[in-house]
């Protein structure tokens, strides 16, 4: 196990202090037992539960691929691999998923990484076509496993598992209290860790009456101007509509749904955790695994057909010890049974336009230049001419990084800007 020293280490590179109960205890029966099974709500740190132990399980010794993570999506998989390698454990880690080119997966592979992170259709095709060598495989971690089978990896997740003949450890995870363990996965004495139940009373449900939705959401996101939350459609078809009343409203958000682009999806979600977009349109694609910052509010302005997807939903705010707000905006047309005793919201708005004061800017450099978040910061003030308080959050990626920065200097910043040398790297910088 690692040491007291090293651990502490990890956490402060992560900006934590201490490991919370459920990390604590999911650390504890990883090393104590072969079969765990977490159940915990969305947001409450279970990446960093099961992560922390098993690098502890690692021999870094060993040039070889020691543990696999399978997720259910792209987007919980980029955030695993950034999790693990801000945590600085010196192992190679990396991620491989539908949508990314399989020529930059390859070369990532030709160097076998000690930490593999995927979608099963992708990991189960590179097993397939040998570049990956599960043979030294002795963790392997079904993170959001239920999400997975929902949509439609059971074949590919079968063929990955009946690869995998050494393992020694096995985490499933969920934020889903009633969830079937299918016999293929091979779970006979789990140790169960259930944390499911952990902050229902900081959650506030409350609903909006509604003769119109559209206009009513546009009060409703005036009434909460100044706070960040999540607006739940159903559909792509839906959130299109929203969107371009909000538009015509003069409300900054940004939209997330499968069948975006993936670049589109990821720009989303930057501009979300960066404060450039306070209010996200999504589908239930966004309802859980994803890393976005705490929310003050959820709105559901179409409800989900399964209890389930209302509780992830709501599982997007008052994350961890915080307080937030599930919004439900109804009509004349009957509630399902699982929604009950709302208390009713009066509305008061704030402001006719929600219009971010901030910009994100796009530099073609990251990690694999060596590039540093103090390297970006120093750019953006020696030369860019920013104050201290001007700065906002800098993302660094494996070959881009994006600065959160005053709208009202961004032209002025890339004008200065492009074309300038970070790490005698000459980068070109542009509007996001």
């Amino acid at each position: 196990m690692t040491n007291t020293k090293d651990l502490s280490q990890m956490l402060a590179k992560l900006g934590i202090e201490s490991l919370n109960e459920m990390q604590e205890k999911t650390r504890e029966a990883f090393e104590k037992n072969a079969e765990v099974v977490l159940i915990s709500p969305t947001g409450t740190g279970k990446t960093l539960a099961f992560a922390l132990p098993l690098i502890e399980y690692l021999d870094p010794q060993l040039e070889e691929t020691q543990a696999l993570i399978l997720t259910p999506s792209r987007e919980l998989a980029l955030q695993i691999e950034q999790v693990i390698r801000d945590m600085g454990s010196g192992f190679k880690t990396n991620a491989v998923y539908g949508g990314r080119s399989s020529y930059k997966d390859r070369m990532d592979l030709n160097h076998s990484p000690a930490i593999l992170i995927g979608t099963p259709g992708r990991v189960a095709d590179h097993i397939r076509r040998e570049n990956v060598n599960t043979e030294h495989i002795q963790t392997l971690v079904l993170d959001e496993f239920d999400k997975s089978l929902e949509v439609g990896f059971e074949g590919e997740m079968r063929e990955i598992l009946s690869s995998l003949t050494k393992l020694k450890k096995k985490v499933l995870t969920s934020a889903t209290q009633k969830v079937d363990i299918p016999e293929f996965v091979g779970i006979s004495n789990a140790t169960r860790l259930n944390f499911g139940k952990a902050r229902e009373s900081r959650l506030t449900i409350k609903g909006v009456t509604a003769e119109d939705k559209l206009s009513t959401l546009v009060e409703l996101l005036q009434h909460l101007a100044g706070q960040n939350g999540i607006v739940f459609c159903n559909f792509k078809d839906s959130i299109g509509l929203v969107s371009d009343a909000l538009y015509q409203n003069r409300i900054d958000h940004g939209c997330f749904y499968g069948g975006m682009e993936q670049m589109d999806r990821e720009n989303s979600l930057i501009k979300f955790r960066n404060g450039t977009t306070s209010i996200l349109l999504a589908t239930d694609l966004a309802a859980r695994g994803l890393d976005v910052p705490a929310m003050d509010f959820i709105i559901h302005f179409e409800l989900p057909i399964h209890e389930e997807e209302f509780i992830h939903r709501n599982g997007r705010t008052a994350r961890m010890k915080s307080e937030g707000t599930a919004f439900v905006i109804k009509t004349k047309k009957p509630l399902p049974e699982y929604v009950y005793r709302l208390e009713e919201e009066v509305l008061k708005p704030k402001s006719t336009s929600i219009e971010s004061e901030w910009e994100t800017l796009y530099i073609t450099g990251g990690r694999k230049d060596k590039i540093s978040k103090g390297d970006v910061a120093g750019l953006f003030f020696k030369q860019g001419g920013l104050q201290k308080g001007e700065l906002g959050v800098i993302e660094l990626k494996t070959d881009s990084t994006y600065v959160a920065v005053p709208r009202k200097k961004a032209n002025q910043l890339v004008n200065k800007l492009n074309n300038a040398k970070l790490k005698k790297k000459k980068v070109r910088v542009r509007v996001l």
